[in-house]
Formats: structure tokens, sequence, C-alpha cells
């Protein structure tokens, strides 16, 4: 194999219960976002624009949709004789049987020898279930400056939800990282890890290697890895990143990433139009308006057909709205119908749902409690009506 002076390795494999309903039957990367994509495409796209050749995705929780999508690898260009798209599932390693992957650090671990055929300087690891545009190449510049083990993108979030995060500490005029706590109750730093790590692959290797020889291990790189690597004093920098990006790591975040689209300021797919987000091109047919039908500031995907009125939201591919139909302020995920005189309002309904005429899903107060509709699933008025119910649902057929 040729040398690679850096590979990437997107880690794709957790079960994103944080997203409920919308990860019952496919993992986070896959789902859905911005009315043709999927969230892994933002990962993948950021791989190709910055120069990386090889790419592995590590999968594991329910990966049968994530591994049909990038079977199609052509539409990232990331078919070459040099390396290219490999997906790294767990395997029977001996006859003890299949080795899962039980944390972060520990599926890079299981994949040392993919990593060593590249014989790389350089070792990219990325989260592949965030929102965002980054040109890695520039951050890879910044560790070969600073001569660090280990760089870490970093972004600052509101102190509101910092404790959802690994919080770094940093010299502001070196932005060495002087402490890392991972999602502490009380933050002491708004300065958030991206989980988006460049490594220094020799010195990783030796942490994997010495972190496997533990008793007692959380095989994660915020837990153990990060941690180790402070305590032992080597250098490790911030890379500060201060364009657009969002964890969609609950339902109310996902919803929100994708309202963002209607706005200017914030609409991803405006900014850097050099730096294109690639994904799979399923040819729908044309979008088609009836005379009924009414939108207003709304992103409506193509092969959709609306009958209904449409405002402040988001139609994914293939969505039906019926007449009299209403929508505000909602994300309608792939091929999913809403029946007659259905009104949803403040919320996120799953793929390939049946939502039957009359049926009303409402919320008064989204910010507290957003109406969600699952995958495959059928809503019928006869069973249940929403309309006063300010929770979010877990609707079944």
């Amino acid at each position: 194999m040729k040398k690679q002076k850096w590979i990437a390795l997107l880690l794709a494999g957790g079960n994103g219960t944080r997203l409920n309903l919308l990860t019952k039957s496919l993992v986070k990367p896959a789902v859905p976002f911005g009315g043709k994509y999927r969230i892994i495409d933002f990962a993948l796209s950021n791989c190709k624009n910055s120069g990386i050749e090889t790419v592995g995705i590590l999968t594991q929780y329910k990966p049968y949709v994530l591994h049909e999508h990038l079977g199609h690898y052509s539409y990232w260009n990331l078919s070459n004789q040099h390396g290219g798209l490999t997906i790294l599932p767990p395997y029977q390693r001996s006859n003890s049987g299949v080795e899962w992957y039980e944390g972060t650090s520990h599926a890079v671990y299981q994949n040392i020898e993919f990593i060593e055929q590249y014989n790389p300087d350089y070792v990219a690891v990325l989260s592949a279930d965030q929102i965002y545009k980054m040109n890695y190449s520039l951050m890879l510049e910044q560790h070969i400056e600073t001569k660090a083990d280990c760089t870490i993108a970093v972004v600052e979030v509101p102190w509101e939800e910092a404790s959802r995060f690994g919080l770094i500490n940093i010299n502001r005029q070196t932005y060495k990282i002087i402490d890392f706590e991972e999602k502490p109750e009380r933050p002491t730093s708004n300065l958030a890890s991206m989980g988006i790590y460049i490594f220094t692959w020799k010195r990783l290797r030796d942490y994997l290697l010495q972190e496997e020889q533990k008793e007692y291990t959380n095989r994660d790189f915020g837990k153990d890895i990060i941690p180790s690597m402070l305590s032992d004093g080597l250098q490790l920098y911030a890379y500060y990143f201060d364009k657009y990006w969002r964890d969609v790591g609950t339902v109310h975040s996902y919803w929100e990433a994708n309202l963002d689209l209607l706005k200017g300021e914030d609409n991803i797919f405006l900014q850097n139009p050099e730096w294109p987000v690639h994904t799979v091109e399923h040819h729908e047919p044309p979008l088609f308006l009836a005379k009924s039908a009414k939108i207003h500031h709304s992103l409506i995907s193509e092969g959709c057909e609306v009958y209904g009125s449409i405002e402040e939201s988001v139609l994914f591919n293939g969505v039906k709205v019926g007449k009299g139909a209403r929508i505000r302020n909602s994300v309608i995920l792939p091929h999913t119908t809403i029946g007659e005189n259905a009104w949803i309002e403040n919320a996120v309904v799953g793929s390939q749902s049946l939502i039957k005429n009359g049926v009303i899903i409402v919320s008064k107060n989204p910010e507290e409690n957003l109406m969600v509709v699952g995958n495959n699933e059928t809503v019928d008025p006869t069973i249940k009506d929403f309309s006063a119910n300010n929770q979010v649902i877990s609707v079944t057929s």
C-alpha cells in the first residue's frame, strides 16, 4: 500500500439514544438531514474537500441503511487505488466470537491493522454525526506547526448546554490545552470539544495499546486517552472553530438545525459554496404544487406532492401533503404521507410514516415539549389525538 501522510477514521457506530424514535431502526449518522442528505454526508464531504484520500467508517449499531448509503462511494469521489472509502464493522478475530466496539478509542484500536497498512504520519478521528463544514487540512497545518501530539477542534457553546460536552480549558495565547473535563455537572468552561481529533499516529498507537492493558477503562477518547495524554505532559492543542456547527445529538437540536436552513445567515448550504456537501442522488420526480397549495418560507424537496399549506417547515424528498392539511414549524422526513385536513405544528415526523386524515399533532411550547413521530408509523385519529398533549410522544402503530 502507498504510504499516506494522513488518513481519517469516522466514528459512526453509536446508537444515538437521545434522538429517540428517529434512531430505532438506523444509526444516527444515517438519519436524513436538510431535505435530501444524511448526517454523515458532512464529515465525508469535509474529508473529500480537504484532500484526504483514505477514509475508514467504523460502524456497529443497526448499520444497514448507512452501509447502503456508503455503497455509493463514488458520490464523494473516494474511490481510488491508493485508499478510498472502507467500511469497518466489528468482526470475529478468534474462536471466542465477534469483538464488539466497546468505546470510541477501542473502535480505533480494533482497526490498527487497517491504519498501519497506510503507514500514516497522522490520523484524523472524526465524529460522523454533526452538521458543519471544516477544512481539516488547516487543522493539520496547525498540528504540524505546534508539534502537537494531539489537536482537538473546539467551539464555544452556550453555558446552559455546556454540561452536554467534553469541555476544554486552554492557554488563550497559545491555545495549548490545560485541562479536559468530560461532560461535567458544573462546567468551568464553555469551550467544547467537537469530537474531532488529529493525532500523531505513533503517539496515538502507543496510548491505544496501553489502554487495552488496563483493568478498568471506558475505552473512550474523552474519558481515557485524552486525560492520560494530558496527565503525561504531552503536547495537546485546541483548534478554534468559529463557523456554523450543530451537534444534533437530541431531537430538539435536530429540529432546530433543520429549521436553521430557513435562515439565510445560518443555512449551511449557502455558506462557502466552493465547499460542497455531496450525497447520493435518488432522482426523484419534480416537486408538484397543486392549485390548493400554499407555501411560505419553507424548504420543499424533489418528489413532493403538496395540496395543503406549508409554513416555516422542511419537507424531505417524496413527502405527500393532502388537501386542507396544515404544516407549520415542522420537519417531515422522506416519503411520509400527511392526510387531508391534518394539522402538524412544532413537530418532527419520521420517514415513511402515515398521518391519516384529520390527525392533530401540535405542541404549543416546542422548547419544552417537541412533538415526535417515529419512522414507519401510522397515526390514526380514531386512536390518538395529540392536540392537548404537550409531551415528546412515542407513537405506536
